[in-house]
């Protein structure tokens, strides 16, 4: 409710600060639709009832919501992905916030294209709609005719996307401004964890992942986790790749700044210090590695998130 509510005022908010700028520009109008089993979604509010256009058949952009639960069902989404198909052949943009995802994954619309979810959901979501590029470290990602947001409070970035869509760079900076939320350009990577994939049903490499996590990633010398996986060292970059989604270095740095964004969130220790606590010898490798991951720098996260 807070996204629904929130999007509301956002786009209020819009409509003001564009009205100052220019007396005649477009003008966003609000409508929440409610979808009550195989019934049409039928309008429940609307901040300009006295238009009588056809409310629920046309609008420009349709932005399915987060929740609070599991991520909707493939038999509870059938009818409504069906109702936003023809939605969206006829024009309209498709958008989601959070799980809202999942209800876009089921028209098959998103086969093939960049999306993104709340990360949490990565598993879940792949396991789903394997033909969709999922993209967890991007908070948001505009494809022009379906724009996909992360967590549950992204709904502000997307807001203020389609207001810089509909009406202005201008008025969204002063909607931005006015409140008190950054603009978009944020990015997920910087809150989310790393969650490695675990349940892919593959014994032999969960014992070199299991090897790696009680290591926290320091010792990822291949001739040792082929060893605790039992096979040829080709045959195991090969598979643990296939199973977790990343090569065995990439594993093991992630764990490596997963303790590292720790160190800096709840301790006050020097930067070269935790480096080295995490297994960098060379402060610099340290700093490189941490910005691709992390998408800021050590300093940059400490600033942002120190408890």
């Amino acid at each position: 409710m807070s996204a629904v509510l929130g999007l509301s005022d956002l786009f209020k908010v819009a409509n003001r600060m564009a009205l100052v700028k220019n007396s005649e520009a477009p003008w966003l109008r609000v409508r929440h639709l409610q979808a009550n089993g195989d019934a049409v979604p039928a309008v429940v509010f609307d901040s300009d009832p006295g238009d009588n256009t056809n409310e629920a058949e046309r609008c420009d952009v349709l932005i399915l919501p987060p929740s609070l639960e599991t991520p909707i069902s493939s038999a509870a989404a059938t009818l409504l992905a069906r109702w936003l198909r023809a939605r969206h052949a006829e024009g309209s943009v498709l958008a989601s916030v959070c799980g809202g995802a999942f209800v876009l994954g089921e028209t098959g619309l998103l086969n093939g294209r960049a999306v993104t979810t709340h990360w949490s959901y990565s598993e879940t979501f792949r396991e789903r709609f394997p033909e969709a590029k999922l993209d967890t470290d991007r908070l948001i990602i505009d494809g022009g005719d379906i724009v996909t947001a992360g967590g549950l409070m992204s709904w502000t970035d997307l807001g203020l996307k389609l207001v810089d869509r509909f009406l202005g760079p201008v008025a969204m900076a002063e909607t931005a401004r006015m409140m008190l939320v950054d603009p978009p350009g944020r990015e997920q990577r910087y809150y989310s964890g790393f969650v490695p994939r675990l349940n892919h049903a593959d014994t032999a490499i969960l014992k070199a992942q299991h090897f790696l996590h009680t290591s926290e990633g320091k010792d990822a010398r291949l001739s040792l986790l082929a060893e605790h996986a039992g096979m040829e060292q080709r045959t195991f970059l090969r598979r643990f790749q296939k199973a977790t989604g990343l090569t065995a270095t990439n594993y093991a740095q992630r764990l490596r700044v997963s303790k590292a964004q720790e160190l800096l969130q709840f301790g006050i220790q020097p930067i070269e210090r935790i480096a080295w606590e995490v297994g960098y010898s060379d402060p610099g490798a340290f700093r490189k590695i941490f910005l691709r991951i992390v998408g800021l720098s050590p300093g940059e996260y400490r600033q942002r998130f120190q408890a």
